[in-house]
C-alpha cells in the first residue's frame, strides 16, 4: 500500500525502514520530518529474510521512479532487538523467526551505495519524541514505551545512548518487587507491573480472588470471562470508576512512580517521555505516580525532570526510522 503526504520533491531526503514481526513501513522524509512517501506491506515472516528484504529493496526502487536517489542521503532502520547497532546485524528478535545475524547494513549499504543506521525500535523512537516531540530542546531525555512491554531509550548529553552491546535501557528487566506479574521473563519485574500483558495478569488474579470470595466485578462478572481481560478493559473500567480497577491501576502506578525514581536518581534527565498507556491514561496515572515520586526520588533531581506523555501517537512509528537516519 502506497500512502504519499507532500507532492513537491525534497531537495535532499532521507528513508526510514521500519521492520515489524506483522507489519514493514519504508518512509521518505526530509530532515523536518515532512513525509512525502510511506509503503506498508505485511511482513509475513514465514518467508524468511531474504523475501523480506528483497521486498524492502523492490519498494525502495519502485520509490526512486519517483525520487531522484542522488538526493538520498542516509537509510535508517528501526527493528525490534536483539541487534547490534555497531556492527549492522539484526540478531535472533522473538518476532522475525529466522533473523539470525543479518548483515541488514551491509546489504542495504550495497544496494543503493549510501551510508545505513540500525537501532532498536525504542531508541528509534527516543530520537523521534527528542527531535521532534515531547522531548524537544532537551539533551538529556528518557523514552519509555509502556505497551505490549516496557523499553527504553536513552538519550544523553544529547546523544543516543545503546550501551556496550545495545543493552542499554533495558529497564523492563529491573526487579522491582520479590514476586509479581512476570515481564521480561522475570517475577516482579518493572515490565511486569508497567506493561500491557502484566497490566492484565495483575487484573486476572486479583479479579480471580474476588470472584471466589463472592464479590462482584463490574468488568469481570465470572471466572471463565477472566481471560479476556487486557490492560484496556482495566483502564476503560478505572475510568469510569469501577474500584477493582481502580486498585489494579494503583498498583501499575505505584511500581511506575519506583521505577522513575530510580531512573531520575541515577540518569538526572529533564523529562521522562512515556508512551501508549500512560499517554492514553496520564489523567488516572499522574497524580498517582508524582504521590510516589515525591517520596522515592531526590528532591533537587525530580524537580528539573518533567514527566510528559508522548505526542507523537500511532504516528511515532513513522518518524522513528527517519530519526535514526537523521543521526
Amino acid at each position: 500500500m502506497m500512502d504519499q503526504t507532500h507532492s513537491k520533491e525534497p531537495k535532499a531526503f532521507y528513508v526510514g525502514l521500519d521492520i515489524g514481526g506483522t507489519k514493514c513501513a519504508i518512509v521518505l522524509g526530509d530532515g523536518n520530518f515532512n513525509i512525502y512517501e510511506k509503503v506498508f506491506f505485511e511482513t509475513k515472516v514465514e518467508r524468511g529474510p531474504t523475501a523480506i528484504l528483497d521486498e524492502f529493496k523492490q519498494h525502495i526502487h519502485r520509490i526512486f521512479e519517483k525520487y531522484d536517489r542522488k538526493k538520498l542521503i542516509k537509510i535508517g532502520i528501526s527493528c525490534g532487538g536483539p541487534l547490534s547497532s555497531k556492527m549492522g546485524l539484526i540478531k535472533s528478535p522473538p518476532n522475525l523467526p529466522g533473523w539470525d545475524d543479518i548483515p541488514i547494513v551491509e546489504i542495504l549499504e550495497e544496494e543503493f551505495g549510501v551510508r545505513v543506521a540500525l537501532q532498536n525500535d525504542a531508541n528509534a523512537c527516543a530520537l523521534a519524541e527528542w527531535m521532534m516531540g515531547a522531548g524537544v530542546g532537551t539533551e538529556n531525555m528518557i523514552f519509555l514505551t509502556f505497551g505490549t512491554g516496557m523499553g527504553a531509550g536513552l538519550i544523553l548529553n544529547g546523544k543516543i545512548y545503546s550501551g556496550t552491546n545495545d543493552l542499554g535501557g533495558e529497564v523492563g528487566h529491573l526487579r522491582l518487587a520479590d514476586d509479581g506479574p512476570i515481564g521480561f521473563g522475570k517475577a516482579g519485574s518493572f515490565e511486569g507491573f508497567c506493561s500491557g500483558g502484566g497490566i492484565a495478569q495483575l487484573a486476572k488474579s486479583a479479579v480471580e480472588h474476588k470472584l471466589k470470595n463472592n464479590n462482584t466485578v463490574r468488568f469481570c462478572s465470572s471466572l471463565e470471562d477472566i481471560d479476556t481481560i487486557t490492560a484496556k478493559s482495566v483502564f476503560t473500567a478505572a475510568q469510569i470508576g469501577d474500584q477493582v480497577a481502580l486498585e489494579i491501576v494503583k498498583i501499575s502506578a505505584v511500581y511506575l512512580g519506583k521505577a522513575l525514581a530510580i531512573l531520575i536518581d541515577t540518569l538526572n534527565p529533564e523529562c521522562i517521555v512515556i508512551g501508549s498507556i500512560y499517554a492514553r491514561n496520564e489523567a488516572l496515572l499522574k497524580p498517582l505516580v508524582y504521590e510516589v515520586l515525591e517520596k522515592e526520588a531526590i528532591h533537587a533531581a525530580l524537580e528539573v525532570c518533567r514527566i510528559l506523555p508522548a505526542k507523537l501517537g500511532d504516528k511515532i512509528g513513522d518518524y522513528a526510522a527517519l530519526g535514526v537516519a537523521m543521526q
